[in-house]
């Protein structure tokens, strides 16, 4: 990735995301992972990348992540449950973490940093939704985080001088992708009853999915080819995919023929989008495009997923 510099922090580095990313980077740079390991794994973690274990929050973990040295932070870090016991402690360890990674960055002379955003920030929005939709509504106290921590990315890119991209991501599939994830959710559960797969709502939510190793190549394009103080895109496929039609696949995958068994309403959990399809004509205009499609992305990943269990 050009212009990287000496010295990269991936904030939430052992988890999803996080740890393919290092994977990439390990080796073409001095690598710094942080992660307290509540979701993430050590063993993700490839070897000679240095790894800061322990919670952000804490001044001492801050100091010890991003030093002097840090040229570009790609800050993955964040409770991500879309179904947390207490949403409003969510909005304020997310937002508190990102302001707190932004000004210990401004205190050391870092000025580059990645986002990991969401397409919760657009609520039910029209689809396919461009990255200048606006009113930008979101439903879920997960969403509510992300679009303040935009707000402040923006704060630093205008004010402060900060070079920020801000993916809004679709649905990234692939291997390590863990438990509360639809995938290994069902795959999980056909194990334990091949004959009978509970599917929350009534599987009509339809969104959009994109493996992690084209959203990778994503970003690594776009911070190599947009360089605006706020660059904000949008990552996903031009398809989209139905909860009962990853049902399908997994079980096709599995070799199972279970009975679907529907828990009702349109809805999965309390701040789900039913349906969520982004624009990517932006991302298309820089020259990159994915591959795969939804469903594409999704039997990619459930046969990785299969084989790495």
């Amino acid at each position: 990735m050009e212009g990287t510099g000496s010295s990269v922090c991936i904030t939430g580095g052992g988890g999803f995301v996080g740890s393919h990313l290092a994977d990439r980077l390990v080796g073409d740079t001095e690598l710094v992972v942080v992660d307290n390991f509540e979701n993430g794994r050590r063993e993700w973690i490839s070897d000679g990348a240095e790894v800061v274990d322990g919670d952000l929050r804490e001044p001492a973990v801050l100091e010890a992540a991003i030093t002097g040295r840090t040229d570009t932070v790609f800050h993955f870090a964040a409770d991500k449950a879309v179904d947390s016991e207490d949403p409003n402690a969510q909005f304020r360890e997310n937002t508190g973490l990102t302001a707190s990674v932004l000004e210990r960055m401004r205190d050391v002379g870092c000025d580059r940093i990645v986002f990991t955003s969401s397409s919760t920030v657009y609520g039910e929005a029209p689809r396919p939704t461009p990255e200048d939709y606006a009113p930008l509504e979101p439903i879920s106290m997960y969403g509510a985080a992300k679009l303040a921590e935009e707000s402040l990315l923006s704060v630093y890119a205008h004010s402060y001088g900060f070079d920020v991209w801000n993916f809004r991501f679709a649905n990234i599939v692939g291997p390590r992708l863990q438990l509360g994830a639809v995938i290994p959710d069902f795959i999980d559960k056909l194990r334990d009853d091949p004959s009978e797969l509970e599917i929350l709502g009534d599987g009509r939510q339809e969104k959009s999915y994109m493996h992690v190793d084209e959203c990778l190549d994503a970003i690594v394009h776009v911070v190599d080819h947009a360089d605006a103080p706020m660059n904000t895109y949008n990552l996903g496929t031009r398809t989209t995919t139905s909860v009962r039609r990853i049902a399908d696949i997994v079980a096709d995958e599995m070799g199972v023929d279970p009975t679907y068994q529907f828990t009702g309403g349109e809805r999965g959990w309390v701040g789900d989008v039913p349906r969520m399809r982004l624009s990517i004509e932006k991302l298309a205009a820089t020259g990159w495009t994915p591959g795969m499609s939804s469903d594409d992305a999704v039997r990619q990943a459930v046969r990785q997923l299969l084989s790495d269990t």
